[in-house]
């Protein structure tokens, strides 16, 4: 089958030259290609190009087909037609079915577009009668499915998507699974969504430092990361060990050169030799040592050299790694109690009644439809919120909510002054301490907030949220993976894992739910009025 795009060593950078990947060349016909790299590894660029949107720092984009880009609605005042695209459409076809139409609407009317729609709509599981709605009527999923039945009207080669499922619910997700699973034409998706990934025929990996595609899907890709990732360690391992016998070997030949040299004044010292003799010998020995000493120069600067760049190799592939303080929470404590909670909004009923406790380091996870109450919940939780009707407790203090925004840390200031501002008292050394635990060294902890990616954003907001005398006890996390990327979802899955405290948390994610150990659910439905 032809390709339906081609690549020929594609570039891109930034608008102010700095380089986000270079030299990917890619075909891609009727199959799922899944991009992945962290956050400003130049994806959504990417996606751009492709669609023509901004133009390439080099290399050569081909195309074939129709494509379609996923757009998400942001226009609030819209009707569903007009964000669909297809009001002026419909509006003509209105006309004809009344006998009002003009020649010109005969000539445009496309009287399979009813049909289209409907499909689109049914294919995304956007069961929406009512054409005329205004977007606002919809809850954040809901918008994204909207668009992707925008997409769809269209009769598409190739799906170009950009975080399909970010805000979406169980049953959003599993629709976009579907959509993907049964399309026949092309896909490439940039996404940090495993479950989506795991179906895709190839994934590739962008990066300043080369792209790589790997066959299979996110298990595949995850294997051959791993094994990377060990092969660079053992590589530094050897490296090291090198660097340490040069060192030895050098160091026996100087001390074997410095006894030579010894015997030979010694020698001098009882006469009976010319001294033209004694000065040739001295040449020479002086002449050896020399020599000696620039191949130490070579050897030991060879070793250093390969080790350097072993040790850089690690710092491209190795991940962060985050410390969690530990609670030392008892396990008989009960930390948050709900006995017959109700919470309501105007007439409407959210949730309820719901009844609930966590004692000891249990582990939860909040699970429902977008709209069922998921963020209200956290926020009853945490006393930010009364409930309707029934009662809500809580160990005071024991408790940190944690948003997938980071609202607690301010813009306008570094790591270093939020860190002083959170926790008065705390000494700029103190606070440099304790972000180097959350992986923020040296300059990165006077960064100011403005400029961290999503990831580090949610590293400093944890580092903020126990980095106090007495560390929480329990963890809420509302959505935390959103807006990360994988890097960065697997730096807070490990850390999580080894936290000794309590977690709840909001999340449709269910590879984050499991490796974070959530055994109990609590599940959600909009209840009858």
């Amino acid at each position: 089958m032809s390709a339906f795009l081609t690549l020929d060593r594609l570039s891109a950078a930034t608008p102010d030259g700095t380089p986000l990947f270079f030299d990917l060349t890619l075909s891609l016909s009727a199959e799922c290609v899944g991009l992945v790299g962290r956050n400003g590894s130049g994806k959504s660029t990417l996606l751009s190009i492709i669609n023509g949107a901004r133009a390439p720092s080099g290399g050569t984009v081909q195309r074939a087909g129709r494509f379609a880009v996923l757009a998400q609605v942001q226009d609030e005042t819209q009707t569903l037609a007009e964000a669909l695209g297809t009001a002026e459409a419909l509006a003509r076809l209105r006309r004809l079915e009344s006998g009002e139409g003009a020649p010109d609407d005969a000539d445009l009317a496309d009287w399979t577009l009813e049909s289209r729609i409907a499909e689109a709509l049914a294919q995304v599981r956007l069961p929406v009668a009512d054409l005329a709605r205004r977007v606002a009527t919809l809850s954040g999923g809901e918008r994204t499915r909207l668009a992707l039945a925008a997409m769809l009207i269209g009769e598409p080669d190739v799906l170009l998507l950009d975080e399909p499922t970010n805000n979406l619910d169980a049953d959003g997700r599993a629709a976009i699974s579907e959509l993907l699973a049964g399309w026949r034409g092309g896909v490439l998706v940039a996404s940090h969504d495993r479950d989506l990934l795991e179906h895709a025929d190839r994934i590739v990996e962008l990066s300043p430092t080369g792209c790589t595609v790997f066959g299979g899907g996110w298990s595949a890709f995850a294997a051959a990361r791993d094994a990377m990732r060990e092969r660079v360690q053992t590589e530094l391992a050897q490296a090291e060990r090198a660097v340490k016998q040069t060192v030895r070997a050098v160091q026996a030949q100087a001390e074997r050169q410095a006894r030579r040299d010894k015997g030979g004044r010694a020698d001098a010292t009882k006469g009976g030799a010319p001294k033209i003799l004694l000065g040739a010998q001295k040449r020479r020995a002086e002449a050896t040592a020399g020599r000696g000493n620039l191949l130490a120069e070579r050897l030991t600067g060879a070793a250093a050299d390969e080790l350097a760049q072993a040790r850089q190799r690690v710092d491209i592939v190795t991940p962060l790694h985050i410390d969690l303080p530990r609670t030392n929470l008892p396990a008989n404590r009960t930390l948050l109690r709900f006995e017959e909670v109700v919470l309501e909004r105007g007439d409407r009923r959210l949730f309820g009644p719901l009844n609930f406790d966590v004692t000891g380091p249990e582990r939860l996870v909040v699970r429902g439809p977008n709209g069922s109450g998921k963020s209200s919940l956290l926020h009853l939780a945490m006393g930010d919120l009364l409930p309707t009707r029934g009662r809500v407790s809580r160990a005071e203090g024991a408790l940190v909510l944690l948003d997938q925004h980071g609202a607690l840390l301010d813009p306008a200031l570094d790591l270093v002054a939020n860190m002083q501002a959170r926790h008065p008292g705390m000494t700029q050394g103190a606070a440099h301490d304790l972000l180097a635990r959350f992986a923020f060294c040296n300059r990165d902890a006077r960064r100011p907030v403005a400029s961290l990616s999503g990831g580090e954003r949610l590293r400093a907001g944890l580092a903020m949220l126990t980095g106090g005398s007495m560390p929480p006890q329990m963890l809420l996390l509302d959505e935390p993976t959103n807006h990360l990327d994988i890097a960065a979802i697997e730096l807070l899955e490990r850390a999580l894992a080894g936290f000794d405290g309590a977690l709840m948390t909001v999340s449709h994610d269910p590879r984050f739910v499991d490796a974070v150990g959530c055994e109990r659910e609590i599940v959600l439905s909009v209840a009858p009025g």
